[in-house]
């Protein structure tokens, strides 16, 4: 079976069903189960989750990402400074990046005055970290691929051009 075409339908849809799947990789629901369980196992599939518009479930929500500068450490680099900050309830997703600043940590809260705490109280003072720069979603237009439109009906309102 070609699991790279399975984790792509499953990243696209993780509601699609099994007897679906199948069909479209001609394979048995068996071997779909099977295959789903050894990557559930192996930790490629690490979770099925959900994409929300909270702003239309009229919930208060803020989100930011954070740029986080630090030092690497000897023999571990940056992997034990990560491990203290992504362990935090508060951070959502993190990831290493090559810039200006070493990491980029996506937080949710209820409020600014929230996240603004938890920068100053917890992610500023992890040892190693030099320094933070925190920057509040506005506005959220497309997430995990998934566009999240403020108009039911607004498909494509580009004006069309023609040659």
């Amino acid at each position: 079976m070609e699991e790279r075409i399975l984790l792509s339908l499953l990243e696209k849809n993780a509601r699609r069903e099994v007897r679906d799947l199948a069909d479209i990789l001609q394979e048995s629901e068996e071997n779909i189960m099977e295959t789903m369980t050894q990557l559930e196992k192996e930790k490629v599939i690490n979770g099925y989750h959900t994409v929300i518009n909270w702003e239309r479930a009229n919930v208060d929500r803020v989100s930011a990402l954070i740029e986080v500068s630090c030092q690497p450490e000897r023999d571990y680099g940056y992997d034990r400074i990560a491990s203290m900050i992504y362990s935090y309830s508060e951070v959502e997703t993190m990831y290493l990046m090559s810039g200006k600043s070493e990491f980029i940590v996506m937080v949710e809260g209820k409020t600014m005055q929230e996240i603004s705490n938890f920068v100053g109280a917890k992610l500023a003072v992890v040892e190693g970290v030099t320094g933070t720069n925190t920057n509040f979603v506005l506005k959220k237009y497309k997430t995990a691929g998934i566009i999240l439109s403020d108009n039911e009906d607004d498909e494509d309102d580009r004006m069309v051009v023609m040659p």
